[in-house]
């Protein structure tokens, strides 16, 4: 493995890049291998398109990405980019 390019990437945009990398694990791992590869193969069907999926892949589809709280994952991920706290309204929404 060539560490040139390593050594050109400064040690704060290392630690930011294996931060997003653990949150990332960790929104993905609230789908179990089943579910993980089930939204990867809908991934691949619909190559970026949605109107490629039958209206029953479509379903699944929104319900994997729910299930691994994608608004949840960016809020985290700005939070720790971020200089200044994040609001958790952003976050996780309104109160209900």
């Amino acid at each position: 493995m060539k560490l040139g390019a390593l050594k050109a990437l400064p040690v704060m945009k290392l630690l930011a890049i294996g931060e997003v990398a653990l949150l990332a694990r960790q929104h993905m791992t609230k789908l179990n291998p089943k579910e993980r590869r089930r939204l990867w193969e809908l991934i691949k069907i619909g190559r970026g398109r949605r109107g490629k999926l039958t209206q029953a892949e479509r379903r699944e589809l929104s319900e994997l990405l729910a299930k691994a709280e994608p608004r949840l994952f960016l809020g985290e991920v700005a939070d720790k980019l971020s200089p200044v706290h994040v609001p958790e309204r952003f976050t996780r929404g309104r109160r209900s």
